[in-house]
């Protein structure tokens, strides 16, 4: 059976494993003012969107994603004919309409899927599964990684399907923001007022960073810790404790960052992560995040993706 991998462009993972494992992208396209972008994944073209204007006006960004029609044209015109079953991942659906969309585009793509395979010689039925990831960013990745990695094992679709369902209940994304500043102005443009000015100015002054948690379709701060560069170093070491205890539900981990990635590796603690993760036969996929977690994150922010049982953030 052929099967296609579906993501939508804020699942961070880097555009060469995209493209050696062939995963389809939704693309969502970033607004900021007259600049458009439509984010595939391409990161060269994200750094440049980024300096460019995500840096100065990164919080008056608008998201765009696929539409209804959009995704039911893309699978008619294609993935009905290049494959058998398609998994579609998407962001949590608390925070982005992609899901509900893809959703309702299946009804159609069922319902009008049999002349176009027809044409193309198939007589097979075509189906199509979507899954809310309950994260979002590096948290995505995971459920991504599992997918190529029970394709490339000939896995069963039931059973690929019912894991795929289980790590997305238990996939984590932690960020941390370099600009407290940013994240409250981001917050408000959207209606959000979890970051308060109060707490900005703060945390700001005091250089304290929240520490945010994408889960179980929620997302929210987990922790505060004092300094950027400190909380990257706890954080990193907490996923390493993590990956030493055995602890992980999958041999992955994530790590996104919102700028260029040698600046994520300078970061302290970063070759400890990677050494521990190495010894324990733990692959490290390292990306430049998406467009739509740079705008909502900040220029220089840290994501980090790990699937694991139900636990508290400790720093």
């Amino acid at each position: 059976m052929r099967i296609g991998i579906v993501v939508d462009s804020c699942c961070d993972l880097p555009q060469d494993y995209i493209e050696k494992h062939n995963i389809v992208i939704l693309p969502i396209t970033v607004r900021i003012g007259d600049a458009i972008l439509a984010d595939h994944r391409n990161e060269q073209a994200t750094l440049e969107f980024l300096h460019a204007h995500v840096a100065e006006r990164g919080h008056e960004a608008e998201s765009i994603p696929f539409t209804v029609e959009q995704i039911r044209d893309l699978f008619l015109s294609k993935l009905v004919i290049d494959y058998d079953h398609v998994v579609c991942m998407t962001i949590l659906k608390s925070r982005s309409p992609i899901y509900d969309n893809a959703t309702q585009a299946s009804f159609a793509i069922l319902n009008d899927y049999k002349p176009i395979r027809a044409q193309a010689g198939h007589t097979t039925p075509f189906a199509l599964r979507v899954i809310d990831t309950q994260t979002m960013f590096a948290g995505q990745a995971i459920c991504a990684v599992e997918a190529v990695r029970l394709r490339d094992e000939n896995a069963n679709v039931a059973a690929m399907r019912m894991r795929l369902e289980q790590l997305a209940e238990n996939s984590y994304m932690y960020g941390l923001p370099r600009d407290l500043y940013y994240l409250r102005t981001r917050a408000r443009s959207k209606g959000d007022r979890s970051v308060g000015w109060m707490s900005a100015t703060l945390g700001s002054a005091l250089d304290i960073k929240p520490v945010l948690r994408a889960w179980h379709g929620v997302t929210e701060p987990a922790a505060k810790v004092k300094g950027f560069e400190a909380g990257a170093e706890k954080l990193f070491e907490f996923t390493a404790q993590k990956v030493r205890d055995g602890k992980l539900l999958t041999p992955t981990v994530a790590l996104s960052y919102g700028g260029e990635l040698e600046e994520m590796r300078a970061l302290p603690g970063y070759g400890r992560l990677l050494e521990t993760c190495a010894a324990h036969n733990v692959e490290v996929f390292e990306s430049v995040q998406s467009l739509t977690a740079m705008v909502n994150v900040g220029k220089g922010g840290l994501c980090v993706g790990f699937a694991a049982e139900p636990h508290e953030l400790k720093l």
